[in-house]
């Protein structure tokens, strides 16, 4: 990761603050079942638009899919008369599947995640014995964004920041003044994304922090996740740069990297894995796309057991 890159982002953020400048309308979406927050961001002056990792319901008991979050989206975006550009991934979700390909049915816009889930679906086609004829080469995606890849939704300005640690293909989104992070980083008072994925790494994620850290103070961060820490009454999502860096538990000013991945890796040995994975990795890995039917014309799910 070329330190040009985060050279370029500062200009596009003080750009993006001049007068004169358009800043992004931004709504936000929380999925209290699995604390995700998706959003739609729109220029004002075009209407143009992306969705921000979006949520398909799923009943993990009766393995039952359906549309509730995702169509309240659809419903917002009609109210607005937004035309929806992109579907924007900034990872590989483990904790809840993907509306993106609903979600271009009902409205259109092409998908895009980093460009390192090729990575990912080669370590999860393994892990899950996907076969030959899952791709592992990103196909399944209209778009795989490199390190500082810019583009316009309207007026806005969009650069992309690749942030990996979480998993290989974290990615982060300034579009116009405003950051989405995905799960690098949570409010300041809950710390950090673990680290212990496959592919994962806490000194990756810990580089990657302060290269997100290292915009300007004033920066606004929209997060993924909102798990309202002890002794905080109502969920959150939206901090700046200059707050994580005074007041972030895990990772504030003065924390080092030795220190860090100390504390993480000690944090994610006693964690449990989330009561979706198996489903979200299996699906998001496809683009949200659902494992191919079989003889019978049913999807199926494949649980390791025992994997090593």
């Amino acid at each position: 990761m070329s330190d040009t890159v985060i050279q370029a982002a500062v200009m596009h953020l003080e750009q993006a603050h001049a007068p004169g400048a358009v800043r992004p309308i931004i709504k936000a979406f929380f999925d209290e079942a699995t604390n995700t927050i998706s959003y739609v961001v729109h220029c004002p002056e075009t209407l143009q638009a992306v969705i921000i990792d979006s949520v398909l319901d799923y009943d993990a008991a009766s393995g039952r899919t359906s549309y509730a979050s995702a169509q309240v989206i659809v419903e917002y975006v009609a109210s607005e008369r937004l035309e929806v550009l992109w579907q924007l991934e900034t990872h590989v979700h483990a904790d809840h599947l993907s509306a993106a390909p609903w979600l271009q049915e009902q409205l259109g816009g092409r998908l895009g995640i980093g460009a390192e889930i090729i990575r990912v679906q080669n370590v999860f086609g393994k892990i899950f014995n996907a076969g030959s004829r899952f791709a592992r080469d990103g196909s399944q995606f209209d778009a795989l964004f490199e390190d500082g890849h810019a583009f316009t939704v309207g007026r806005l300005p969009v650069m992309t920041l690749h942030l990996p640690g979480h998993t290989p293909a974290d990615i982060a989104y300034l579009i116009g003044d405003a950051v989405f992070v995905g799960d690098t980083i949570f409010m300041p008072d809950f710390g950090t994304a673990r680290a212990d994925f496959p592919g994962g790494d806490a000194g990756q994620l810990y580089r990657s922090i302060q290269r997100l850290l290292s915009l300007p103070p004033e920066t606004r961060l929209f997060l993924c996740h909102d798990y309202k820490a002890p002794g905080r009454d109502k969920y959150c999502w939206q901090t700046t740069v200059g707050e994580e860096i005074t007041a972030n538990i895990h990772i504030k000013d003065g924390v080092d990297e030795k220190s860090f991945v100390k504390m993480r890796m000690a944090r994610d040995a006693g964690l449990a894995m989330p009561k979706l994975l198996m489903p979200s990795v299996q699906v998001n890995m496809r683009g949200g796309v659902f494992p191919e039917p079989e003889d019978d014309g049913v999807s199926y799910i494949k649980i390791p057991l025992n994997r090593v």
